[in-house]
């Protein structure tokens, strides 16, 4: 039986699941300024992805890039929903 495809579905779901609530707190604290730690976590996990020879880990790699890069949009799609109302106002506001 081969289960990588499981286990990338898995790492997956938990990927999504992790950065959902970084870029909720990395809002909340920084604001959207924040968006170039996204930027160069991507670019790094990009890199590794490319050097690592074991198919699963590159893999996972390559997706834990493509979230941080999600991630940057997510941050600007945070700051309207804090504006919104449907989450708090954080010190990473300049009033």
């Amino acid at each position: 039986m081969n289960f990588t495809g499981i286990i990338v579905g898995l790492a997956t779901f938990l990927i999504i699941g992790l950065f959902h609530p970084i870029v909720i707190k990395a809002e909340y604290y920084l604001g959207v300024k924040c968006w170039w730690i996204f930027f160069v976590a991507g670019i790094a996990f990009c890199v590794l992805s490319i050097v690592i020879e074991n198919l699963i880990a590159s893999t996972i790699l390559g997706v834990t890039a493509f979230s941080s890069f999600w991630s940057i949009l997510e941050l600007i799609h945070q700051r309207e929903r804090v504006k919104k109302g449907w989450f708090p106002e954080g010190p990473g506001h300049k009033k």
